[in-house]
């Protein structure tokens, strides 16, 4: 028998829904950005970056840059991508890699959240929730205060309210013919375009990244099913030692656990901080990580575990993207402190910019700070030989369903704003 993977069902015309609106960059306060193109169907989704390039950015993947001009981006996002393989499950009830969003059933909107009260209710899961907040931030999508009214809302922190972001989105969707005839073909509750809701939005664009990053026939999930060659020699042999650990019982699974190899706990490893920094410590370039949501400081530094599956795809890896090879990460996991003192900075993906390239490195360019990371680390060493960590990643490779290799038929030709796809 496979496994119950819990994914959700959606109708086809949901989906169909949410792929245009996660292509179209109507949803952008400058409409210069989509959800797409931090996350594409030609980048697995991701963007392949370190830290990603938000809006006023040009181009796509590694290849994006951070504008110029007018249109310079005020810096990068202080955190790696996540990719979307197989979220809408209901095995991932938290998002963010610091957890600020979390299923929670005594939330009036069903889930703790960075927006309070002001989530509204309605909402499919976890990751329709979050589909809620890209919008509203000045750097990923929203735009810089001045340059147009949903920056100027988002800048206020208005979005529930008349006037607020979500409202100001949904004015222009309902204003599209088109969209408003995608709507009433996906909702029961939609006749006209005045029953469009932003809930309806972040529903779609979920039920649409439920269905591009459905990840679940690798050869690890034929082997679960009961195809024992599915799977070579040295992929079990790696399975035996991720699950088993080395000699002293030391193993992968105790954060990495359970169908999508993920515990949904919080672990500090001595990763190096690169970029900006998500506004802690003395001059913001610290970034405290799942500290910022509890408030407690034995939380500093600790992120949340990551699911495997199509591990070897997702490249950079960390919350801030700092090790760009799968290599180079699980090789980071086998002595974490080490690793950290011995950073490779070659490695981290930052496309240039004019005044912030010079913080990429100022956390790892003061000791004290890079002892702190040190002093939180809660991974031992492990004692794994090199011939087992090869073997170590060939069970990750395992876990890589090739339906999610190419992914470009997922791309619409076009949108209904008329907007461009390409950046």
């Amino acid at each position: 028998m496979p496994p119950d993977y819990g994914f959700r069902v959606h109708s086809d015309a949901k989906v169909e829904l949410g792929k245009n609106l996660f292509f179209d960059k109507i949803l952008s306060g400058n409409k210069n950005i989509a959800c797409a193109t931090c996350h594409h169907s030609h980048t697995e989704t991701g963007d392949g970056l370190s830290l990603p390039i938000g809006e006023g950015g040009r181009g796509l993947g590694v290849a994006r840059n951070v504008g110029s001009g007018a249109d310079l981006v005020p810096g990068r996002l202080p955190r790696n991508v996540p990719a979307l393989f197989n979220l809408d499950s209901t095995h991932f009830n938290l998002m963010f890699h610091d957890g600020r969003l979390v299923a929670d059933s005594s939330e009036p909107s069903g889930f703790k959240n960075p927006a309070g009260a002001n989530l509204p209710t309605g909402l499919d899961s976890a990751l329709a929730a979050q589909a809620m907040f890209p919008v509203q931030d000045t750097t990923e999508m929203a735009g810089q205060a001045g340059e147009n009214s949903i920056a100027d809302a988002a800048a206020a922190n208005n979005l529930a309210g008349a006037g607020g972001v979500w409202e100001q989105l949904t004015n222009r969707l309902q204003a599209n013919p088109a969209y408003v005839d995608l709507f009433v073909d996906a909702y029961d509750d939609v006749d006209f375009a005045s029953d469009i809701t932003y809930v309806h939005v972040a529903n779609a664009i979920a039920a649409f990244e439920g269905q591009m990053g459905l990840a679940n026939n690798s050869p690890y999930d034929q082997f679960l099913a009961g195809n024992r060659g599915a799977m070579s020699r040295n992929q079990k042999k790696g399975m035996g030692l991720f699950f088993n650990g080395d000699r002293n019982g030391q193993n992968c699974a105790s954060c990495h656990s359970g169908l999508f190899q993920t515990s949904h706990g919080f672990n500090a490893i001595a990763m190096p901080q690169i970029g900006g920094g998500r506004g802690n410590g003395f001059d913001g370039h610290d970034d405290f990580g799942r500290e910022q949501v509890t408030g407690d400081p034995a939380d500093r530094f600790k992120f949340r575990a990551s699911t495997l599956r199509n591990i070897a795809l997702t490249a950079p890896y960390g919350h801030d993207g700092a090790f760009n090879s799968l290599r180079a990460i699980v090789e980071h996991h086998m002595d974490t402190v080490t690793s950290l003192y011995n950073y490779d900075r070659s490695q981290a993906v930052l496309p240039a910019h004019p005044t912030k390239s010079a913080d990429d490195f100022i956390v790892m360019d003061d000791p004290v700070r890079v002892a702190a990371i040190a002093a939180a680390n809660e991974l031992p060493p492990y004692t794994f030989t090199p011939k087992q960590v090869d073997r170590i990643l060939d069970f990750l490779n395992a876990l890589t369903d090739t339906g999610s290799i190419d992914l470009r038929a997922h791309t619409p030709a076009s949108v209904p704003s008329g907007l461009p796809l390409a950046d």
